[in-house]
């Protein structure tokens, strides 16, 4: 059982609202943390459940149960289905499925990639991050390898540095290409207002995209892309920011809507290739279209045939 922790507000803090009071009397401990103590009820004011907002005065009981975060528990073994490609003493190869989120996180903290491969391989536990190396979006299919021991892990981030990995990616772009294939060099970095995006940027890291239109319809195209580098979101900024961002991402499409409904971006790793860290031999996968992104093919295909 955890311990309860107590305090009596000082005089030098009445009047200050109960969570900038805890803050200055456990300075170990994020205000976002404090925070989410008050509202899970773990925090009372003289015997009362405590308000993030509310006033506390010198004298005051303060008593906080802490209330243990996901994120300083080992990660959970998960019994999952997964998509296996190849595995041998060294790497993974998995064709991911869409909706499925790589690494636990704020909101998701179960049912990840990461606990499924704790799962499928318990001696996943000594190698950093369960041996990812590299993560596809929450709402992207397609191609990941694993690595399971720390020394593969280690060969396989230096070659995505070194750019010797090779990650192509199938998606549908919206609007007609003037040009059916082409570089986008252009840096990427966090937006500057909305925290949660990334943007081209001046002062962001060098990021370069090759792409290549497999197929135009009226309103959208089947495009090919190549990562030179492996920036968040890299392809999601990237077509966007040559005005064609890709069929259902509502993140960076603005309210650009497709000529069909989409319930995720349509992207999907599906090609991967590298020097395996063991044998050096070069190695290399393809993952087919999922079966919601053939549909929607299909459906484009039909669209402009009419």
């Amino acid at each position: 059982m955890t311990d309860i922790l107590s305090f009596t507000v000082p005089m030098a803090l009445a009047g200050r609202r109960l969570d900038q009071c805890l803050a200055e009397l456990m300075p170990d401990h994020s205000r976002n943390r404090l925070q989410q103590w008050i509202d899970a009820g773990a925090v009372r004011v003289d015997g009362q459940p405590g308000l993030r907002k509310q006033k506390v005065w010198e004298g005051a009981l303060l008593q906080v149960s802490p209330v243990d975060h996901p994120s300083d528990q080992p990660y959970k073994a998960e019994a999952m289905d997964l998509a296996i490609l190849h595995e041998d003493e060294a790497v993974l190869v998995i064709n991911k499925p869409p909706g499925l989120v790589v690494h636990p996180g704020a909101g998701n903290w179960e049912g990840t990639l990461l606990n499924a491969l704790l799962h499928h391989a318990p001696q996943l536990e000594r190698v950093p991050r369960a041996g990812i190396v590299h993560r596809l979006d929450k709402d992207t299919s397609g191609l990941l390898v694993v690595a399971k021991t720390l020394e593969s892990q280690t060969a396989l981030v230096r070659a995505l540095q070194s750019r010797e990995v090779k990650r192509v990616y199938q998606a549908v772009a919206l609007g007609r290409f003037d040009y059916l294939d082409g570089e986008i060099d252009a840096p990427i970095g966090r937006h500057p207002t909305q925290r949660t995006r990334m943007a081209v940027v001046p002062a962001g890291k060098e990021a370069i995209t090759l792409y290549r239109v497999l197929c135009q319809w009226h309103g959208a195209a089947h495009v090919e892309c190549h990562l030179r580098t492996g920036r968040t979101h890299q392809i999601r900024v990237h077509m966007a920011h040559i005005g064609h961002p890709l069929l259902g991402d509502t993140v960076y499409s603005g309210r650009r809507n497709g000529p069909v409904p989409f319930a995720r971006q349509a992207l999907h790793a599906y090609r991967l290739g590298f020097e395996h860290p063991v044998t050096g031999e070069a190695v290399e996968w393809e993952a087919p279209l999922p079966e919601d992104m053939q549909q929607l093919i299909s459906r484009l295909e039909a669209l402009d045939a009419s």
